[in-house]
């Protein structure tokens, strides 16, 4: 795959494991900057993780570069020193003063490299809770996220690891905003995003609601909907969720399923009526849907404009005809030698998808070729080997 690389020349040094610091390098090596993960000996962790962990390394460490140092021996961290200050950016999400304890932090490392635009993905912003340890769960359960997908008393955590994938985006708008600040200035700065603050600005839209309404909001599964037709709908086989969220689209599902009736009601005409009409309408539809085969339905609905979806699974996406007709899909060589597809970024630019070579690099691959270009001998190689300051 080739396409737009509009980071090409930006290099970046990664010192991070699991998923919102790969995340942040993940995004920025498919718009084309060349990342170089920092592993330990043995390799990070997170490639040897299980069950829900497993897809972690090759979703989030595709088209980077790995080199694996022993940080705690003095010849891997000078290594590590030398890396950076040839570097644009640092990405890291290690616990709080663990990089400084190492002598990688922002404070020494500007001092040699005042370019460096040095990324910290912590669980909290500076403030009472910042040394806390956190994880995405810990966040969505703090936040309030859990609360608003579970049913009431049952929080529920979302089915993806979406606040440490979106506190790694926030982390790219930093350090894209970084990028274009230097240009004016010459220097770089330290930029900072968080798990539990990005799940804050997720649920702002149920804060606003309280704001504006007097009434906090209420769990998704028991909230009030802003729409009378929005919601799951059980085929004679497998369900469809459907939305009818404008006036225009209530009379084009009206005209559409001959719904004569509902139509000739002109006190529901209007979508706020609709919604306290809501537990009248709703019946007719279910039993109405539920008349239709689940492609019966989308091949109803299919270009009308109305908003339907098919309730799919991860592993139905490996056969998406539209992933697979419009490049949503990149293909990947896993650690096993197995060949897969995983989601591409999923962006468009200039009627491109951006795209850098896809590699899942093994431990310490660049090892050798990155020290050679930092002027190490291949006799130092050899010795730095040995010892087990490099692998």
């Amino acid at each position: 795959m080739t396409g737009p690389t509009p980071l090409a020349g930006l290099k970046v040094v990664e010192f991070t494991h699991m998923v919102m610091g790969p995340a942040v390098g993940a995004i920025l090596a498919s718009l084309g900057a060349e990342v170089v993960r920092v592993e330990p000996i043995g390799g990070d962790r997170t490639r040897r993780l299980v069950g829900s962990g497993s897809g972690y390394f090759p979703m989030y460490n595709r088209h980077k570069q790995s080199i694996a140092l022993n940080l705690k021996d003095p010849d891997g961290l000078d290594i590590a020193k030398k890396l950076v200050a040839k570097a644009d950016i640092l990405v890291e999400n290690y616990r709080p003063g663990a990089m400084d304890r190492l002598g990688l932090g922002y404070d020494v490392l500007s001092e040699t490299n005042e370019r460096l635009i040095y990324c910290s993905e912590k669980g909290f912003l500076p403030g009472p809770y910042e040394n806390r340890t956190a994880l995405d769960e810990v966040a969505q359960m703090m936040g309030g996220l859990a609360y608003m997908t579970g049913p009431p008393g049952q929080p529920l955590r979302a089915g993806s690891s979406v606040i440490d994938v979106t506190g790694g985006m926030f982390g790219v708008i930093a350090i894209l905003a970084a990028v274009e600040e230097r240009h004016r200035t010459g220097k770089g700065q330290k930029v900072q995003s968080s798990l539990f603050e990005t799940t804050i600005y997720m649920i702002g839209q149920h804060m606003a609601q309280k704001a504006v309404t007097g009434k906090a909001a209420d769990p998704m599964p028991a909230r009030i909907s802003a729409w009378a037709i929005y919601d799951v709908f059980q085929t004679k086989d497998d369900p469809v969720f459907i939305g009818v969220v404008t006036d225009a689209l209530w009379e084009k599902f009206c005209k559409l399923f001959e719904l004569d009736d509902l139509w000739a009601d002109e006190s529901i005409r209007e979508n706020n009526n609709r919604v306290a009409a809501r537990d009248r309408i709703m019946p007719q539809i279910r039993e109405l849907i539920s008349g239709f085969s689940r492609e019966e339905l989308i091949a109803k609905l299919e270009g009308t404009g109305l908003p339907f979806a098919p309730i799919a699974r991860p592993e139905d996406m490996f056969d998406d005809p539209h992933l697979n007709a419009a490049g949503g899909l990149e293909p990947v060589t896993l650690d096993s030698g197995e060949e897969t597809k995983l989601p591409a970024l999923p962006i468009e630019m200039n009627g491109a998808r951006p795209s850098s070579p896809v590699q899942l690099s093994s431990i310490g691959e660049h090892t050798d070729e990155h020290l050679a270009n930092l002027g190490i001998s291949p006799e130092e190689i050899v010795r730095l080997r040995e010892k087990g300051a490099i692998e």
